[in-house]
């Protein structure tokens, strides 16, 4: 007989299970100050095909926030470290583009057309178009928000997500980025890289203090890495927020290859460790596994 928290039977449930109660959103959003800088550009000054110019359009459009979604030359050009006027000149061809506008001549912000960039790529694949039901389904069984995301170097991307409810100051959404080493599915995905990819990401790695239960080393992160690569899961008890735990699983496609990584996030005074292990595993197993399915 069965177990009753195996993938098969949790996969049967998935389809099945009622609504309930609701639940935290998880995690914030990356610190404004951890976005790319003009110093980054500096890398490629020997590559002759490299377009300055289009990198630096590029950094004040990353340069914009949710928390900030009007900003002035000198606000960009301090949160880029471009000179204010590669910042102006950057801004005038984004206006005129119709990508960006500014409603006093001083203070600018981002038009709608801007997510064209986005779409672009999010129609492009599959997997965000995918797992959207998939996860609506999901966080319906357990009553709590669940999210897709991919590795971008040392951060992590949403690329889908269904919240149940929002309790903080900022919610989280498609492209918002947070740090790999302290998510749940960031050291799923930072675990299921070969040893060499992994290394040389461990290697790049900003070690920020965010709870007193953050892992700060090398040495610690690799140990906990490896442990979710062994288990199969990984469970963030309270590192990126207090009061926050979260669980994530790998993705794959047919041939084995982790694609992504899909997790629950749930409130620490609600939802224990054990619960995670024994009640949430299971679904999240089963609904990585249905997207393997549909992914082909």
């Amino acid at each position: 007989m069965a177990n009753a928290n195996s993938p098969a039977i949790a996969h049967e449930q998935l389809r099945s299970a009622p609504a309930g109660s609701e639940s935290p959103a998880i995690l914030s959003p990356r610190s404004e100050s951890a976005g790319p800088v003009a110093a980054s550009l500096d890398q490629f000054s020997g590559d002759p095909n490299f377009m300055t110019s289009l990198a630096r359009g590029l950094l004040v459009i990353q340069a914009f926030s949710q928390q900030s979604l009007r900003l002035s030359i000198s606000q960009l050009s301090k949160r880029t470290g471009l000179s204010r006027a590669s910042v102006r000149r950057c801004l005038h061809t984004l206006a005129k583009l119709g990508f960006a506008a500014t409603d006093n001549g001083r203070n600018f912000f981002l038009r709608p057309r801007v997510l064209a960039l986005g779409h672009s790529y999010l129609s492009s694949m599959p997997l965000a178009t995918t797992a959207q039901p998939v996860l609506e389904h999901l966080s319906h069984i357990l009553h709590e928000s669940c999210s897709i995301a991919l590795l971008d170097g040392v951060d992590i991307i949403y690329v889908a997500r269904a919240n149940v409810t929002r309790i903080m100051a900022i919610d989280l959404g498609v492209g918002t980025r947070l740090p790999a080493f302290c998510t749940s599915i960031g050291r799923v995905l930072l675990a299921n890289l070969s040893p060499e990819e992994m290394e040389a990401l461990l290697s790049r790695i900003e070690f920020t203090r965010y709870t007193d239960r953050t892992v700060m080393s090398v040495e610690k992160l690799r140990q906990v890495l490896l442990a979710a690569r062994r288990d199969g899961y990984a469970i963030v008890d309270q590192e990126l927020e207090l009061g926050l735990r979260s669980m994530a699983v790998p993705v794959q496609n047919h041939m084995g290859r982790v694609l992504a990584a899909i997790n629950v996030g749930a409130h620490g005074q609600r939802v224990s460790v054990q619960d995670m292990q024994t009640r949430f595993l299971p679904y999240l197993r089963a609904a990585a596994h249905e997207l393997c399915l549909l992914l082909g």
